[in-house]
């Protein structure tokens, strides 16, 4: 089965051909980074402009990639939440079109549920497994049974940890996004200079909150009894350290908390999506443990992509058939 994957949730714009769930054929992705990056943050209403501009294109160019024409597709699979409501609209808007014109099937599939996916594509995993979703907008714990059976464990009850990174580069005066520059940041810095801790949450304890690890660093770096626009009180030196510290809790507080999530429902493997699952250290630091394999999404799939959105989509209609045009657009949907 040809299932094109269409993916606008938030800062990408992608589109994919897959077939029969894990053959890519193509897999386009259109950032939008260099277009956010003077804000320092996703930027709604320019998202969505990008969006319009850039889909049509990235259509043509994923199909021609495939060597495929729209007839000869078998499903349009689509994000439809969670995200940002406009760009949400955008994706899904085409994908009915393209449903209604060419007389396809639609699928719409969960976004978060497609980054577990992801490692999926690439090899076979022990079952039942965790599933960590860690990126710009999501945090979770799953534990999935089945593709299309899963059950929440743990979510972040702020920031995700991507967000976290974001802001806490912002605080130290590093470009976005802010991810990649704390870690190549925290190369250089002692993880142990500074003992921040994560917050814990009263009787949830597989649920997280970054909220009082970005105020301690905020605290730390421009003071008690700082306003907006504080300058910084630290050196250049101290921010390695502070990138390390900071690194170091929130990536400790992900991996023992998956790890104890994973003993107690008795998971045979731990499966990680999102764009957070590129840094290095948290990968360093999932290869020290021996009780289970942990599978990684390949290269070009750990950020927001179509070959996911399509492949999730190829299982969620042999499970449940076809969506109606009357899919719904949700920016805040549960997995």
């Amino acid at each position: 089965m040809l299932v094109l994957g269409i993916e606008t949730t938030c800062d990408e714009t992608a589109c994919a051909v897959v077939r029969d769930g894990r053959e890519i054929l193509s897999n386009v992705i259109a950032s939008q980074i260099d277009l956010h990056a003077p804000y320092g943050g996703v930027v709604p209403e320019l998202a969505c402009r990008s969006h319009i501009d850039l889909l049509p294109s990235v259509l043509k160019e994923s199909l021609a990639q495939a060597d495929l024409s729209i007839q000869d597709l078998d499903l349009i699979s689509v994000a439809h939440g969670p995200g940002l409501i406009g760009a949400l609209l955008i994706g899904l808007n085409m994908a009915k079109g393209l449903s209604l014109g060419a007389n396809k099937p639609l699928i719409g599939v969960n976004h978060i549920e497609a980054h577990l996916y992801a490692p999926f594509m690439q090899t076979e995993i022990p079952l039942p497994t965790l599933g960590l979703v860690i990126s710009g907008g999501h945090t979770a714990l799953v534990v999935i049974e089945k593709i299309g059976c899963h059950r929440l464990i743990g979510q972040t009850q702020d920031d995700a940890i991507g967000e976290a990174f974001d802001k806490v580069a912002k605080l130290l005066g590093l470009p976005y996004p802010g991810g990649p520059e704390i870690e190549k940041l925290a190369l250089e810095g002692d993880p142990l200079r500074y003992p921040f801790k994560m917050g814990k949450l009263k009787n949830r304890p597989y649920d997280f909150s970054f909220s009082g690890l970005k105020t301690a660093v905020l605290y730390l770096v421009k003071g008690q009894n700082c306003s907006k626009g504080s300058p910084l009180i630290i050196s250049e030196a101290d921010k390695k350290d502070v990138a390390a510290s900071f690194q170091r809790a929130a990536f400790s507080d992900i991996v023992s908390k998956s790890l104890l999530v994973a003993k107690e429902h008795q998971c045979k493997s731990i499966v990680i999506g999102g764009g957070v699952s590129n840094n290095r250290n948290l990968r360093e630091r999932f290869a020290e443990q021996d009780s289970f394999p942990v599978f990684w999404p390949e290269k070009g799939l750990s950020l927001d992509n179509g070959a996911m959105i399509a492949g999730l989509g190829y299982h969620h209609y042999l499970l449940r058939g076809s969506d109606s045009l009357d899919l719904q657009a949700l920016p805040r949907i549960p997995l």
